[in-house]
């Protein structure tokens, strides 16, 4: 009897021969070749469901096991169990950093071939550029990753060229060649990131950076006429700025210089104005006074002032007499003493 075999339960002490003899009584028993190879392939099959029944996720990736087309569960990394046939295991890489080109294409020897559709763009003051961008993402949920999208690379680049398209059609061309690259990267990279979340895409947007900038090869030496333009611009308008402050306060201080001496002047003049009249009126009241001294004084002052500046001959009574009555006046002859002493 079976217990007398093995245990108690009826199982022998030894396990594999237990399924060697499952198997045999599987497939109907009978002795002979036809029953060891049909041993060997149902221990083979065995073997086979065992092997494909565990599996191992990497320390980068997650696991994602569907059951007859719906998600179960989400494994981490290690090694896990799952059904075969009916389980099926996704391992997408959640750690990894995936990059999406927009604008250009590497060829097989690495260099980047430009593609217009995707780089040509319009700026907000209506000027194209040639916009080369790299986005970068990650795996944020699996699940979404896999099932909500159905190419999730083109989403995020669909998605990303159409934030950078939004973005320079509000940037200034100047902007968007000199000193705008920082704010263009980072509006794009939010605007990219609500998209894809209104997708459920189950991705981050790591980074967003514009590889290259540049006028369409087309119109390059334009843009150069116009920078070159801008920057003389730029130069006459810092020499007209150093003119200005190098000559308004020349010109405020001989302005100032100017109605300084001026109120001098005037006030010299009223001062003059006033004393004069002052002594005007004195001279009235001592006149009032004394009018024959005061009549014989001014007539003294008068001539001490006029006198001086005339040519002029003094000849006393007494020698008068014997003199030639003769002078030549015209040859402006001048006499600075008395004549005939």
């Amino acid at each position: 009897m079976a217990w007398q075999q093995g245990d108690q339960w009826g199982q022998s002490d030894n396990p594999l021969q237990d399924i060697f003899k499952k198997v045999e009584r599987l497939f109907g028993g009978g002795g002979g070749p036809v029953k060891g190879l049909k041993t060997i392939i149902a221990l083979g099959l065995i073997i086979l469901f065992f092997v494909s029944a565990f599996y191992t996720v990497a320390p980068d990736e997650q696991g994602v096991v569907k059951r007859f087309g719906k998600v179960v569960r989400v494994t981490n990394p290690g090694p896990h169990f799952r059904v075969p046939v009916i389980e099926t295991v996704y391992k997408p890489q959640v750690t990894k950093v995936h990059p999406v080109a927009i604008g250009f294409r590497r060829d097989p020897s690495g260099r980047a071939q430009v593609l217009p559709r995707e780089a040509l763009m319009l700026t907000g003051d209506e000027n194209i550029l040639q916009v080369e961008t790299v986005v970068q993402y990650r795996i944020q949920d699996a699940e979404a990753y896999l099932f909500n999208v159905a190419n999730v690379e083109s989403t995020i680049k669909k998605g990303s060229e159409a934030a950078i398209r939004e973005v320079l059609g509000k940037t200034h061309v100047d902007d968007a060649l000199t000193t705008g690259k920082q704010e263009i990267q980072t509006k794009t990279q939010d605007i990219a990131q609500k998209i894809l979340d209104s997708y459920s895409a189950g991705v981050e947007i790591t980074t967003v950076q514009l590889k290259d900038v540049s006028p369409p090869k087309e119109v390059v030496a334009a843009f150069k006429d116009v920078a070159s333009a801008k920057e003389d611009r730029e130069r006459l308008i810092r020499q007209a700025q150093s003119y200005e402050n190098d000559i308004i306060p020349k010109a405020k201080g001989q302005a100032a210089q100017t109605v300084n001496e001026a109120e001098a002047f005037a006030q010299a003049r009223v001062q003059r104005a006033k004393g004069e009249g002052d002594r005007f009126v004195k001279q009235l009241k001592e006149y009032r006074r004394g009018k024959d001294v005061i009549r014989k004084r001014i007539y003294i002052e008068t001539m001490e002032a006029i006198l001086p500046r005339m040519d002029k001959v003094i000849i006393e009574g007494k020698v008068a007499d014997g003199i030639l009555p003769y002078l030549p006046l015209g040859q402006g002859v001048r006499a600075k003493g008395n004549v005939g002493q």
